[in-house]
């Protein structure tokens, strides 16, 4: 008979056998256990009993130089994002070309702009009168570099030039993705090479694309926070220009990752949304659910 230390196991041609359940105790584990749940705590007292007025940092949640930053924040973001696809979707059709020329000048756009720190980029585009004093039109029309060149328009090409240059890689990954046998299918029954890239192989070769470019764009976010160095009033420079005047840099630094988090978890879930949905009908491949998602993300929680 059955108690709670044992079970009954049915083997093939033994009948039913009666086993005794050993409970596996791991040590390791324990020992990681306390090891994080100390320095947790360790890490929680420190910011409770650290000089941090967690009162000014809700205070500035709302504040109008913040959430200005917040919305040019994410002016930042699309507006990169869309410059970077459409590089990246063109960068992938010209290396997959049978141009050798063309092809070689899209690989070397892709090797100068991913070598190369996208901070550095980024004051490049902003100093680029010290190289093209000014810009002209056969004669007819010039103007200084430095007047049409605003702060605003160097963070959007040197983020948006450099978003391309891995969005060409992930692009041309998921091209490559598809099978050959289905475009030259669609040769064989007549279709145009152009109809086959939109009607067969970009749909399909999406599915593949969409999880990393949706990886990209939180990372675009996050990386546009790098234009303060150039004086863009987004989020990061409106915490700035607060804590220059009241000195509560950490409070306001922590009020600027809020709305960060806030923002992340916001893509994070739209992203699982726009995957499941390009995954109906692949049950087997279905995307995590928007939970499952955010607990891996956030933290590292897989089931």
């Amino acid at each position: 008979m059955a108690t709670p230390n044992t079970m009954t196991i049915s083997l093939p041609g033994e009948g039913e056998q009666l086993f005794k359940v050993v409970g596996h105790k791991s040590v390791g584990s324990a020992i990681a256990a306390v090891i994080v749940l100390l320095v947790a705590a360790g890490v929680v007292a420190a910011f409770i009993f650290a000089d941090i007025d967690y009162t000014v940092t809700a205070k500035y949640l709302f504040d109008p130089q913040i959430l200005s930053g917040v919305v040019t924040t994410l002016e930042l973001t699309v507006i990169s994002m869309l410059v970077g696809l459409v590089l990246g979707v063109v960068t992938a059709l010209l290396r997959e070309s049978n141009n050798r020329v063309l092809s070689g000048a899209a690989g070397f756009y892709t090797w100068l702009f991913r070598g190369t720190p996208v901070l550095v980029q980024l004051l490049i585009w902003f100093n680029i009168a010290l190289v093209i004093p000014t810009v002209s039109f056969f004669g007819l029309w010039s103007v200084s570099t430095n007047t049409i060149m605003t702060p605003f328009l160097a963070a959007i090409l040197a983020l948006g030039i450099n978003e391309g240059s891995y969005m060409s890689e992930i692009v041309r990954a998921g091209l490559l993705a598809v099978d050959k046998g289905q475009a030259e299918a669609a040769l064989a029954l007549g279709m145009r090479k152009r109809r086959v890239m939109l009607s067969v192989v970009l749909p399909q070769a999406l599915r593949v694309i969409l999880p990393p470019a949706g990886n990209q764009l939180i990372a675009m976010l996050k990386t546009s926070a790098l234009a303060y160095t150039i004086s863009v009033s987004e989020l990061l420079n409106g915490a700035f220009r607060i804590y220059t005047l009241n000195y509560k840099v950490i409070e306001l630094l922590f009020t600027a990752s809020i709305w960060y988090l806030f923002m992340t978890t916001v893509l994070t879930f739209l992203q699982s949304w726009l995957e499941r949905r390009m995954n109906r009908g692949y049950a087997a491949q279905a995307a995590p659910s928007m939970k499952k998602r955010w607990l891996k993300n956030t933290f590292g929680v897989t089931r």
